[in-house]
């Protein structure tokens, strides 16, 4: 036990696990992006042909999951674990779209950090020897989030410049007991942490002291410092929660502002695609992850990577109620070596 723990937070895996593959389905929107190239398939419309949003996003789960099966010739039957979950009431899009792949299956929220979550506990249960190859997806969807916890799109509401646009994507991640990198390596499991911002518009200044704590304790559980990384990238703070993060981190005495970046920067162009301080939502990062990080790994142009998926942990009910936002990050080392 205490060589696999890193301080109170931290885990280093004897057997690191592997990333075999991975697959992200985006919307028209995404695909009008810096990293269009990037992903599997790009939708024409966000309805993709079914009746709901909901229903949609659903849709989004399934195919995805479907594609990282196919690239690495994988059955369901082969899988041990599913380990998903999406922003929707009771996580509906990923009960819905799951429901007849007949794979055993871990319901989990973590709001947008969810992938970062699921990564880390399928790491776990690989690096334990409880399974052989485990299943991580999550996804969201610019309409059905819109929907539930902003102002229905309908009214034409004006967005405040703070404001994030959720992804319309799905990400999904196959880790293996075996496999040729690159490799989860450590991960540190973050704290709730919630600094009393109350504006759901903002949600890059409620999740930045999350993200904050999570990678100093990262560096303190694990004595790296910022070098060891090629990237440090969250998962969706936008430009006001990046900003954030790096001055304060850099106050802390780290200095990671020549290799920090963030998923809901990286995702859009802002000043063409008009989506104010950036992306958000659980398919952000998973898309992100999937389909640029991952190749970049893949292929050794990064070699050593901090993802760090940020959730603000609000409900349409909280924030009616005048509740604060509490919010969380986990933070996963990933390398292209097992060592």
């Amino acid at each position: 036990m205490s060589v696999k723990r890193l301080g109170n937070q931290t885990v280093k895996f004897q057997t690191p696990p592997s990333i075999v593959s991975t697959a992200s389905i985006v919307g028209p929107k995404e695909g009008q992006g810096p990293l269009k190239l990037f992903f599997d398939s790009v939708l024409d419309d966000e309805m993709w042909g079914e009746k709901s949003w909901e229903k949609a996003e659903s849709k989004l789960i399934r195919e995805t999951l479907s594609v990282v099966l196919k690239k690495a010739n994988k059955s369901p039957g082969q899988i041990n674990y599913v380990i998903a979950g999406d922003l929707l009431d009771q996580c509906i899009a990923t009960t819905f779209g799951l429901r007849e792949m007949e794979m055993p299956f871990l319901g989990i929220y973590g709001a947008c950090s969810t992938m970062g979550e699921s990564m880390s506990l399928g790491a776990m249960l690989l690096d334990g020897g409880f399974a052989s190859d485990i299943l991580c997806v999550t996804s969201s969807h610019f309409c059905s989030a819109e929907k539930q916890f902003r102002f229905p799109l309908v009214l034409g509401s004006q967005r405040t410049p703070s404001a994030q646009w959720t992804v319309t994507g799905s990400g999904a991640a196959l880790l293996s007991a075996q496999g040729t990198g690159p490799y989860i390596t450590h991960i540190t499991t973050g704290k709730i942490v919630d600094k009393g911002v109350k504006d759901a518009n903002n949600m890059g200044a409620a999740m930045a002291p999350a993200a904050i704590d999570t990678i100093i304790a990262h560096f303190t559980d694990t004595g790296f410092s910022p070098d060891k990384y090629d990237m440090i990238v969250t998962g969706d703070l936008g430009k006001i929660g990046r900003e954030i993060c790096s001055e304060l981190i850099l106050e802390q005495g780290y200095n990671i502002s020549d290799i920090y970046n963030d998923c809901g920067l990286m995702i859009y162009d802002r000043k063409v695609q008009d989506t104010h301080a950036g992306g958000s939502g659980c398919g952000c990062c998973a898309v992100v992850f999937a389909g640029f990080l991952y190749k970049k790994l893949v292929e050794g142009s990064l070699k050593n990577i901090l993802f760090v998926p940020t959730g603000a942990l609000l409900s349409p009910v909280s924030t009616q109620q005048g509740e604060t936002i509490p919010s969380i990050a986990h933070a996963i080392s990933i390398s292209t070596s097992p060592n």
